[in-house]
């Protein structure tokens, strides 16, 4: 009866994905998408602590996180909102 757990055998290795490979091909299909996540990111968590230190300088810190917090539903507002304006460039 065979084991279950047994050790791979090394030509299960050659057919498995190196940790490289997987993160080019995942880099390859989401590259772009990724990075665009990445600057909205950045951007938006620099507007909002921009605009707490400046203008609200002297608000509790729970106005920060209240900023932060906004910025899930502006990711999708503007995310959708350029979906929207493709498609309506594309016809």
């Amino acid at each position: 009866m065979p084991d279950s757990d047994a050790a791979e055998t090394p030509d299960d290795e050659l057919t498995d994905p190196s940790v490289a490979d997987r993160a080019r091909h995942v880099l390859s299909e989401n590259g772009t998408g990724m990075l665009q996540d990445l600057l909205f990111a950045l951007v938006w968590v620099g507007l909002a602590s921009s605009l707490y230190n400046v203008a609200f300088s002297t608000a509790p810190q729970w106005v920060l996180y209240m900023f932060m917090l906004a910025g899930i539903p502006a990711y999708f507002g503007f995310f959708i909102s350029l979906e929207i304006a493709k498609e309506q460039s594309a016809r």
